[in-house]
């Protein structure tokens, strides 16, 4: 699974659609379009991704002999670089554009110190760099693990109630070293009971007693016995929430009930390079997030194949006296947003950036 630059449930809180496991799957499929969308049309993959790469030298770019150009092959971070079998110090090359990378795009020897390219027995893959590669690597933190991982298999991650609020299916996560992939989530039991005397079958009792508020995040969904509901704030101990959320049932609930909240995340272990290993409890979540314009992008490709599909590819509007004529719905604002996110992070040549 590639990453997504939005989540499943970005998607459902802009259609305003209830979670079915038939539309989550439809949602997930329309993502992982939109994502690959977003590529093509920027020429370039915005998550990092760990591992080593190679290029031959010298090379038919006929550039300075101290010069490598990266083509599509960005760095956020170089760990290791060696030429010919020889490894080359950091402190003997320099990243560029320094002034605004990463993404750098090139990689230049320092004329001042005695590194060079070449010396290999044959210039294919003569130059090798391990490093992080992709647009940026800026994250969040996403509370911390509720258990520890003990295991480097394990296909589940507990989390507390503020990282359940921030992630979704779709997050790229990191653990220590090891990045995950969110595929999936459910509901775990908080440890928390229904307080005060209830809730009565009303949409406009909102207010849940609780022990404990601060274990609790706004935009969390709880699920009290078959109803589920959205917190909207927090004071105390009281959750204020949006009842019968997510196409659940509005029911009447005795004190004393579990409360359960969906913090249980189904994940794709060791992803983008890295290796799958241990976590301790108490742990801290690191959220990977793309570029914002990236994200907004992503999530009008997927609404607008959703939507498409449930109108059969064959929108239309009324127009002219009376509604008589029909024509194809507008596409002017998704077309400005890709003009838009194409020239704040497009990639102006396809491969080379010269």
């Amino acid at each position: 699974m590639e990453p997504w630059y939005a989540t499943r449930e970005d998607v459902m809180r802009a259609l305003d659609s209830k979670l079915t496991a038939r539309n989550a799957g439809q949602i997930d499929r329309a993502l992982a379009s939109g994502s690959r969308d977003v590529e093509a049309l920027c020429h370039r993959r915005f998550y990092p991704e760990l591992g080593s790469r190679y290029f031959d030298w010298p090379n038919a770019q006929r550039a300075a002999s101290w010069r490598l150009w990266l083509d599509d092959s960005e760095l956020i971070s170089v760990i290791a670089l060696s030429s010919g079998g020889t490894v080359i110090a950091a402190s003997d090359y320099f990243l560029e554009p320094n002034r605004s990378g990463p993404p750098y795009n090139r990689l230049e020897i320092d004329l001042d110190s005695s590194a060079a390219f070449g010396g290999g027995d044959t210039h294919q893959r003569d130059i090798s760099i391990t490093g992080l590669w992709g647009y940026r690597d800026e994250e969040t933190p996403a509370g911390t693990l509720t258990a520890a991982v003990s295991s480097a298999s394990a296909t589940t991650l507990s989390v507390s109630g503020a990282a359940a609020a921030a992630l979704g299916v779709g997050s790229v996560l990191r653990v220590d070293t090891e990045r995950l992939l969110v595929t999936g989530r459910a509901m775990a039991d908080t440890g928390q009971n229904l307080g005060g005397s209830g809730l009565t079958a009303q949409a406009n009792v909102v207010a849940v007693a609780v022990a404990d508020g601060a274990s609790f995040a706004v935009d969390e969904v709880l699920l009290v016995e078959s109803e589920r509901m959205l917190i909207v704030d927090i004071a105390g101990n009281t959750l204020t929430v949006k009842r019968a959320w997510d196409g659940s049932v509005l029911a009447a609930h005795a004190a004393g009930v579990d409360i359960y909240a969906s913090r249980t995340l189904t994940i794709a272990r060791g992803a983008l390079g890295t290796t799958a290993a241990t976590h301790s409890l108490g742990a801290a979540v690191q959220r990977w997030d793309p570029p914002g314009p990236v994200r907004d992008l992503t999530i009008a490709e997927a609404v607008t194949q959703l939507t498409n599909e449930t109108a059969g590819y064959a929108r239309t509007r009324k127009s002219g006296e009376g509604g008589t004529s029909e024509r194809s719905m507008d596409a002017t604002a998704l077309s400005g947003l890709r003009q838009r996110v194409y020239d704040s992070h497009g990639r102006k040549g396809r491969v080379r950036s010269v």
